[in-house]
């Protein structure tokens, strides 16, 4: 776990003639329009709470179809797929909501989908993607078990292998979040963002630095799972330990090439959240803002109510709430 001093982590910009990013504006505009009879635009919504230095809005995907933004990405890059892939099916690795956005847009283009999960994942994750139709198979204690358990199950099978992150058509999909937020709330002059493998990050950065430079996007990690600043630190991709955050969708122990490089790129900060303050936004939030949120989702909320995040004078923060996928027995006091 980080320190205090290290709470906050100042990103440094990689220098002019960098390699160009494998995903362009091109590419989110082609996703926003795949998923406009797909995916639902999410409410943006100001924030209730009375007393907050600044005039803060929260973007919905806890309200998105499977209960979090997955859909985009999962949707996005199996609707790219070949006739002949189609047919054979698909796999994937995830701990929940990638498990359920790819199980849902399977069901929507009359694809097989096969997950493979964590032991210990979230029963109402579990629950969820056995509903859209697919196939949950249990294959370790941590994300690298079970995408390599995945890998071997893709090529065994000749399966399309889904990635919940590292994938350009994923992060295009992800990035349409980013592009809504423009759309509605032009005004915004910062963004904060949820960051796990980094694809929900690196799209709406890409929306975002690519419209308007002007305006901040802020990354949150939890403390105890921050392999994406640990990457930035470091100038190459390392690997973390496993951990056992209350975040269950932003602990991969490793983030990908194609997310970090946009993310380095763009991302004006990345801040980090304890578990406690995460907890403290999650019930914030379902208690006084009336919304059903996951802790992952809520670690934005938590970077802004715990005053790591700054807000501007300037103009509206919008925080990113990523997922709703929730078992509230575990949040809520009894």
């Amino acid at each position: 776990m980080l320190g205090p001093d290290e709470a906050v982590i100042r990103v440094v910009l990689p220098p002019s003639g960098a390699s160009i990013p494998m995903v362009s504006m091109r590419n989110l505009l082609e996703a926003q329009a795949a998923l406009r009879k797909v995916a639902l635009r999410t409410p943006l919504l100001p924030m209730k709470e009375v007393g907050l230095p600044g005039d803060v809005w929260l973007k919905c995907e806890n309200l998105q179809r499977a209960g979090a933004f997955k859909l985009r990405g999962a949707y996005n890059r199996i609707r790219a797929l070949s006739p002949a892939q189609k047919a054979k099916g698909v796999v994937a690795h995830s701990s929940g909501n990638h498990a359920q956005g790819v199980a849902l847009a399977s069901k929507l283009l009359g694809i097989r989908a096969t997950i493979v999960t964590l032991n210990k994942a979230i029963p109402t994750k579990v629950e969820g993607t056995r509903r859209f139709g697919a196939e949950v198979i249990f294959g370790g204690e941590a994300s690298e078990d079970i995408r390599l358990h995945a890998v071997a199950l893709a090529e065994e099978n000749e399966w399309a292998l889904i990635p919940p992150f590292n994938d350009p058509l994923i992060v295009a999909g992800q990035g349409t979040v980013g592009l809504e937020i423009l759309d509605e709330l032009p005004q915004t002059r910062v963004v904060v963002v949820p960051i796990g493998g980094g694809g929900l990050c690196a799209g709406v950065c890409l929306a975002i630095k690519e419209t308007n430079p002007d305006m901040r996007v802020i990354g949150v990690e939890p403390e105890q799972s921050c392999a994406m600043s640990r990457s930035i630190q470091a100038g190459e991709i390392v690997a973390v330990p496993a951990s056992d955050t209350i975040a269950d969708g932003l602990k991969p122990t490793r983030v990908g090439d194609v997310t970090f490089d946009i993310v380095r790129r763009y991302v004006d900060e990345i801040v980090l959240v304890s578990d406690e303050e995460i907890l403290e936004a999650t019930r914030h939030l379902i208690l006084r803002e009336k919304l059903v949120v996951e802790p992952s989702g809520a670690a934005t909320v938590a970077a802004i109510r715990s005053g790591k995040v700054a807000l501007s004078e300037e103009g509206p923060t919008v925080a990113i709430l990523s997922g709703g996928n929730v078992e509230l027995s575990s949040v809520l006091p009894s």
